[in-house]
């Protein structure tokens, strides 16, 4: 199983990703959400110059907030820079586009973005919808060094659901995934892409078609509980980050937290729904997946961290990558907190990556 790196898109961080792949991490995705950090297609033709095997690409951009036609321009640019080794992850966005108040995009308007944007990233022809009205567009000067469409660049879909999965499917070569809690889970998954594609009329390839999940990692100490401080330091701004979302989904949709948010769950929407709705949505993500808001670490538990991270002891951690390889699950990135990212993934080079498949 490849192991990869997500990031914060941090202008001034690249180290970080030079440092990833010399431990010989296989993928670095570079997150796109503007009202919280660096611009992801900036950051990664800096990456770019400093790299030279590690896999980069966009850890998601996102739909909602830049046209087709800028972003198959942007990761077509950044493929010139890193030939063969530049991927494009796309998502509808809910945290780019919630922190900005406005909702991602739904599943038919997600669906018409990729339809527009698959011909694009090949240096073809694509109708794009632009005020009412179906407009063919095309790079005009793609032999000109300007981008690169002669190295293939791959497109992995981020989805959630099945609807989402089914848009995978249907259109990635390759799926976003939210960490599945097991092989049977990982199996309905399959399911819901393979759908997807045989409703578009595709029939999906299970060993060229390419799975990754996002979540954050932690080798314990011998001894260790699962919600010691260095565990909650080291995972706590992903764990926030998925009650954010959970936050969202319960705001906007009125949709339910899992059990293991039920413990903090009445006092958390307590603590957000003191602040102004009008501009509610822009406290809901402060910190998003790099620091946890001292109001928010009493939420960091037992349960919240096994709701979203993988946390164990080596065998534990390997034996649970085996168990996901097994099912399809080609691989894990891992997206730590921010100032102890250096450690988690020296650790997670040392204990995990020379001992998975």
């Amino acid at each position: 199983m490849d192991i990869g790196i997500c990031a914060a898109s941090h202008i001034k961080d690249i180290d970080y990703i030079v440092r990833a792949e010399q431990l010989g991490y296989s993928h670095a995705w570079l997150a796109d959400s503007q009202m919280i950090w660096s611009d992801c297609y900036a950051t990664l033709a800096l990456v770019a110059e400093r790299t030279s095997s590690i896999k980069i690409g966009t850890g998601v951009a996102i739909s909602g907030t830049r046209p087709a036609a800028v972003n198959a321009a942007g990761i077509a640019t950044i493929n010139a820079l890193a030939p063969g080794r530049t991927f494009f992850g796309v998502g509808a966005g809910n945290t780019a586009m919630r922190i900005m108040g406005l909702p991602p995009h739904r599943i038919k308007e997600f669906d018409g973005y990729l339809s527009e944007i698959e011909p694009l990233l090949k240096g073809e022809e694509a109708f794009v919808h632009m005020s009412d009205k179906e407009i063919p567009i095309i790079h005009v000067m793609p032999d000109k060094g300007f981008v690169n469409f002669e190295d293939r660049i791959p497109m992995y879909v981020s989805g959630f659901g099945p609807r989402s999965l089914g848009l995978a499917g249907k259109h990635g070569d390759g799926a976003v995934l939210a960490l599945p809690a097991s092989a049977g889970v990982m199996e309905a998954v399959w399911s819901m892409i393979e759908k997807g594609a045989e409703d578009s009329g595709k029939m999906i390839d299970r060993n060229s078609y390419y799975t990754t999940a996002l979540t954050t990692m932690v080798v314990l100490d011998q001894g260790e509980e699962i919600d010691s401080d260095r565990v909650k330091h080291e995972c706590g701004a992903f764990v926030m980050a998925a009650i954010h979302f959970a936050y969202d989904q319960y705001r906007n949709f009125g949709h339910q937290p899992s059990n293991q948010l039920a413990s903090i769950w009445d006092e958390y929407t307590s603590l957000l729904e003191a602040y102004p709705e009008a501009r509610r949505h822009q406290r809901i993500h402060f910190g998003h997946n790099c620091w946890v808001h001292p109001e928010e670490e009493r939420f960091i538990n037992r349960d919240t961290i096994e709701a979203s991270c993988m946390v164990g002891a080596q065998d534990q951690i390997l034996e649970k990558l085996n168990q996901l390889e097994n099912a399809g699950l080609d691989q894990v990135m891992i997206l730590p907190s921010f100032d102890p990212r250096f450690e988690v993934i020296e650790r997670v080079a040392k204990d995990i990556i020379p001992n998975t498949g």
